[in-house]
């Protein structure tokens, strides 16, 4: 499995807003979000819709630093939802960040959070963003949650790339408590074929934390779906909740987790 194109991540930004208006479709959207603790599912849906927007005008305007942000962080006005009116306002703020990536094309310069960035990590980061507040709202609202392989294997690439920046270190010192020898953790995805390659090893023994695409012993290894990796990686689920197996040094895969996080 490789990376999706831009215009790929483009295409699904609309396509799980689309699944998510299905789910929420005359359903109650005061229920809690046990995974976005404080928040309901409308107000969940609210944050997302907002970002878009806020990403949307950052890629039309080029900006070159950070906008406001609090009209997507305050959620207090959003307590009593109906999905009739936030299914359309999520289409149209998807369908416009969708178009707007897609006439900026990847590669134009604006600020992003991390150094170098282009409108192509927008494209990516906001595919992500909503595929994981998609599965916060199915879950919540005890549906099933599902999700095509090659764009939870792009997920999970993109966790392991942002979460592996040097940056970290700097901003969050105690995630080099986690650098230390015969340090590794592996991923295995059991429910694809190996030529797509969807295994990934967190490797934890040098300077900085880098990984990998790769079946190889390590400390700790993590068997399960694909879908339930990610859910996992992203504290969507707990391994006990999840259908994944692990084999080794639990203790490290824990420290992991707990100092690796976003989203």
């Amino acid at each position: 499995m490789t990376s999706l194109s831009h215009d790929r991540h483009c295409s699904e930004i609309v396509a799980q807003i689309d699944l998510l208006r299905a789910t929420i479709e005359g359903t109650d959207l005061t229920v809690p979000v046990p995974s976005c603790p404080g928040w309901n599912v409308g107000q969940l849906l609210r944050h997302l819709g907002g970002g878009q927007r806020w990403a949307e005008e950052t890629v039309r305007t080029r900006a070159t630093g950070p906008l406001s942000d609090e009209h997507f962080r305050d959620l207090s006005a959003y307590t009593h939802e109906d999905p009739a009116v936030l299914g359309p306002w999520l289409a149209e703020g998807a369908e416009r960040l969708a178009d707007t990536l897609r006439a900026a094309g990847p590669d134009a310069e604006l600020w992003t959070p991390v150094t170098g960035g282009t409108t192509g990590f927008y494209a990516r980061r906001f595919t992500h963003e909503t595929v994981v507040h998609r599965a916060d709202a199915t879950l919540a609202l005890g549906a099933k949650f599902t999700l095509d392989h090659e764009v939870a294997a792009d997920a999970l690439d993109e966790w392991m790339e942002l979460g592996s920046l040097p940056f970290h270190f700097e901003v969050h010192p105690r995630m080099r408590e986690l650098l230390g020898p015969d340090r590794t953790i592996h991923l295995h995805a059991t429910d694809t074929a190996p030529a797509a390659g969807a295994e990934w090893v967190v490797d934890l023994t040098g300077e900085h934390i880098t990984w990998r695409r790769a079946h190889e012993k390590a400390a700790v290894a993590v068997r399960g779906p694909l879908v339930d990796l990610l859910l996992v990686t992203y504290k969507r689920r707990t391994p006990a909740e999840a259908d994944v197996e692990i084999l080794g040094d639990a203790e490290l895969l824990n420290f992991w987790w707990e100092r690796v996080s976003f989203g």
